[in-house]
């Protein structure tokens, strides 16, 4: 039963995490209102469809599904009620040029095996590696994950001071391709643990190994398949949302937040002015500034940080069922770090890129007609700083389908029968990420974790800000998380 307090809270942005701020600051007593400028909730986890197939459209690995399932406990609802999900088994399936075909089972020793048949490196230093990433889990999950790096008392816990005293332990000082390298033999297996840099946006040639962390999340805790889709999880944190109460103002961009004396007055849309005691940002912190705070002097060393990649991704319709493939599926590129340099330090795309593939009509058959299969087909590539990005489409159009062909041995080009493209331009228009960065910043150092913004505004009282542009970072775990943060904070 929630207690009203007669407060007023309005959230900017319907993405995961200002969903997850709704539900939380409504279940505090608060009215709270969410402001979202698309006519569709998701943010970046949003859903399209076309020609029969359906698509989501930006997240698409699940993993850490109890933060989803916390905001239904909180509100006093059984989230199997609402929301349910599917363990995976095999996580991903791997392929490489020279034909190898790798299977990322879930578990220690399940996966350990599987790689030590196919590659040079033995079952038992691959799951020393695991437990190292174990360490690097426990050390940080409460210093990184749970508490907001900005506040001097979240600093005199133990479960903190233990993470900072075992500071050398986390990988900090290496960076994640290095750390990898010294671990493996096998360059395959290099690769595949160099690839978690992706999931925020950054090089695992810069990036510290602390962000090998991941593997342990993704391999030992899990991944998992919400039933419908990632759009599921919109859809059903949308329905709790408004059962709870909470007010949704869809096709309504905020136009500027209105401050006062150092202090929240409320919000400017095309409807007018609407006064709230409180204002959560879930819009990316960088644009949350220039365009709805012009006048208010912002945090330029934060800001200006160096954006994280962004991607190129093409929605394909596909005539035709592929057996070899699953969920999630890598087609690495032969030079890992040529391909790496290209997007940071060319600012282009690379000819033989590495392609990811999520085809959810696996699980959903409902997503593709029958004997079909729907294609997210995504690459990295550089964040948008004026690039021919109508020439990179095309080019890497052709330089995708080239490399399925070559490593599936197939022909896809007369099976494509849907086809939608985002690039970092659409990106940056359609969920507000500056730049089309779809990170926020980038963890191409090794300070990145704390040089994210805060999750509150130290200059402006009552304005807070949550999302994968602010700390703790991007994913959908990570995003439920920043919204516990900043509402935590809220008194």
């Amino acid at each position: 039963m929630i207690t009203e307090n007669n407060k007023t809270c309005a959230v900017i942005g319907a993405g995961v995490s200002g969903l997850g701020a709704a539900i939380r600051m409504r279940n505090k007593g608060h009215k709270v209102t969410v402001f979202e400028a698309n006519p569709f909730p998701g943010g970046k986890c949003s859903s399209e469809s076309k020609d029969g197939y359906r698509f989501d459209m930006g997240p698409s690995v699940f993993t850490m599904p109890q933060y989803v399932d916390e905001l239904f406990l909180l509100s006093g609802q059984n989230p199997r009620d609402h929301f349910n999900y599917i363990p995976l088994d095999p996580v991903y399936k791997y392929f490489f040029e020279d034909g190898t075909a790798l299977d990322a089972y879930h578990g220690k020793e399940k996966f350990a095996e599987q790689l030590a048949q196919k590659t040079k490196d033995k079952k038992e230093d691959i799951i020393k590696y695991l437990d190292k990433a174990e360490t690097i889990y426990n050390l940080t999950d409460e210093v990184f994950l749970k508490n907001s790096l900005h506040r001097l008392k979240n600093f005199f816990s133990w479960p903190v001071a233990k993470g900072i005293l075992n500071f050398g332990k986390i990988g900090a000082f290496d960076t994640m391709a290095g750390a990898n390298q010294k671990a493996f033999k096998d360059s395959r297996l290099v690769q595949i643990f160099n690839r978690y840099a992706t999931y925020n946006g950054s090089s695992p040639y810069l990036s510290p190994a602390t962000l090998n962390v991941i593997a342990h999340v993704e391999i030992v805790k899990g991944a998992f398949y919400p039933e419908g889709g990632m759009f599921s999880i919109t859809s059903s944190l949308v329905k709790l949302a408004k059962d709870i109460g909470v007010e949704f103002k869809f096709s309504t961009p905020v136009k500027e937040i209105l401050i006062e004396n150092k202090k929240i007055k409320g919000l400017r849309t095309d409807s007018g002015v609407t006064n709230f005691d409180t204002v959560i940002s879930n819009m990316d912190v960088y644009n949350s500034y220039k365009k709805l705070m012009p006048a208010i002097k912002r945090p330029a060393k934060t800001l200006d940080q160096p954006k994280s990649s962004s991607g190129i991704i093409f929605y394909w319709g596909i005539k035709k069922e592929f057996k070899e493939l699953g969920l999630h599926n890598i087609l690495f590129s032969e030079n890992y770090e040529e391909e790496f340099n290209t997007i940071f330090a060319k600012k282009s795309i690379y000819h033989d890129p590495t392609i990811y593939l999520n085809i959810t009509s696996k699980h959903t058959p409902s997503d593709a007609p029958p004997g079909c299969e729907n294609w997210f087909s995504f690459i990295n590539v550089p964040n948008n700083q004026g690039q021919d990005w109508d020439m990179f489409i095309t080019e890497a159009r052709e330089n995708m389908i080239q490399k399925i062909n070559r490593v599936l041995r197939t022909d896809i080009r007369p099976l494509i029968e849907s086809e939608m493209v985002f690039d970092p331009r659409v990106i940056e228009s359609r969920t507000s990420s500056a730049f089309g960065a779809i990170y926020g910043n980038s963890s191409n150092n090794k300070f990145a974790a704390f040089l994210r913004h805060a999750n509150f505004s130290k200059d402006i009282k009552n304005l807070y800000f949550c999302g994968g542009s602010v700390h703790p970072g991007p994913s959908i775990p990570l995003c439920l998380l920043s919204a516990k943060i900043t509402t935590d904070l809220i008194k």
